[in-house]
């Protein structure tokens, strides 16, 4: 008996050891305060996203949800609603994966709102699933994706400089091996899915290097990001069936939850000091050294102008002026038609003394038309 007691105490104290030198996260102590100031977390429904976008606005920002599923993408903005007493989140169609998308959420944005402080690349994909693209799914979607929507919001993100960009990547980057000559071919069996998601995240950490070294003086800085272990749908979303009751209270021991996973990402999005950082990698909330594959800036140059063939940019299209792009003036008469299956809708919250927790009757989607008033903060 004194023999088992000394092993459960063992256990337990290997375990506490485990929890609070690897596995709990350090909370971030940023900016208390981002009124006047607008936020776009993209794949913020649920999981780390989510939790990213509910600490933003809690401090106040206006937080656009960038989401592939608008029935996902609007509950979780009623529910940040909710939660943070925060009236300014609304939600944005966005799906990675379609380069149209991608450029329909950036028109619509930047006809939309006069500002954009902080853009949080948390949207991603560790498995194909049962899709089939003639391309690589998982560098779309995790890096080609992020780096066009970044391209086509820079003009705002330069105008509310100082600004910043967070791409979330992970500690799979250090398996990544990048094959120039074979960068987009289309991802067939786990094996090749385990290595193009490390690919993607390696693309990642190579991609904030050379914005940084690209908008060096401009006030836009940038970082990548490791939330750690989290135990989120990213983990479990392509686990068998079967094996999800085994791996669950196992992944709650030992992985950390989403409002964990999400600090070392706003710690990049909002500590004040770091931008003599820009361009680093930073994992639970300090910054920490990369592989040399990491930090090759050759192959960041060279992936750079690979992601800009892949994501179709033309000469100097990242370069255009800022004013062809500014809201339109809200007084300005909208149709009242509804908008075009193309177009990305946001998500208004219209708040009543009576007012039902029936989503259905606080929420309704309409083009986009809002216009954020900046206020001090």
């Amino acid at each position: 008996m004194e023999a088992l007691l000394l092993g459960v105490g063992l256990l337990l104290g290997a375990y506490v050891l485990v929890y609070y030198n690897l596995v709990k996260a350090p909370p971030c102590r940023g900016l208390a305060s981002l009124r006047g100031r607008t936020a776009v977390v993209t794949g913020a429904n649920s999981g780390i996203g989510k939790m990213t976008a509910l600490e933003l606005a809690r401090r106040g920002a206006r937080v656009v949800l960038a989401c592939r599923s608008r029935e996902r993408g609007e509950a979780a903005a009623f529910d940040l609603r909710q939660e943070s007493g925060n009236n300014e989140v609304i939600f944005m169609a966005l799906d990675l994966a379609s380069l149209a998308s991608v450029r329909a959420f950036a028109t619509a944005f930047l006809s939309s709102e006069p500002r954009l402080d902080i853009l949080i690349h948390n949207a991603g994909i560790s498995s194909c699933g049962r899709t089939r693209e003639p391309f690589n799914l998982l560098l779309r979607v995790n890096h080609i994706g992020p780096f066009l929507l970044t391209h086509l919001l820079l003009p705002r993100l330069k105008t509310s400089a100082p600004s910043r960009v967070v791409v979330v990547s992970s500690a799979a980057h250090r398996r990544g091996r990048l094959d120039f000559t074979r960068l987009d071919h289309p991802v067939v069996g786990w094996r090749q899915e385990l290595r193009a998601y490390a690919n993607s995240k390696l693309a990642n950490v190579l991609f904030a290097r050379e914005l940084a070294t690209q908008l060096e003086g401009t006030g836009v800085t940038c970082y990548a990001a490791h939330p750690g272990p989290v135990n989120s749908e990213l983990f479990l979303r392509h686990v068998p069936g079967w094996l999800r009751p085994l791996l669950r209270p196992l992944a709650w021991l030992v992985l950390r939850a989403p409002r964990g996973g999400a600090q070392t990402p706003l710690y990049c999005a909002l500590q004040e000091g770091i931008e003599p950082l820009s361009g680093r990698y930073f994992a639970n909330c300090h910054v920490e050294e990369v592989p040399p594959a990491a930090r090759d800036d050759r192959a960041a140059h060279r992936l750079w102008e690979a992601s800009r063939k892949l994501a179709g940019l033309g000469p100097g299209e990242d370069a255009e002026s800022d004013e062809d792009s500014q809201p339109e003036d809200p007084g300005t008469p909208s149709s009242p038609s509804s908008p075009h299956p193309e177009e990305p809708t946001v998500s208004e919250f219209y708040p009543s003394p009576q007012s039902s927790t029936d989503r259905s009757t606080v929420t309704r989607r309409i083009p986009v038309k809002a216009e954020l008033e900046p206020q001090a903060c």
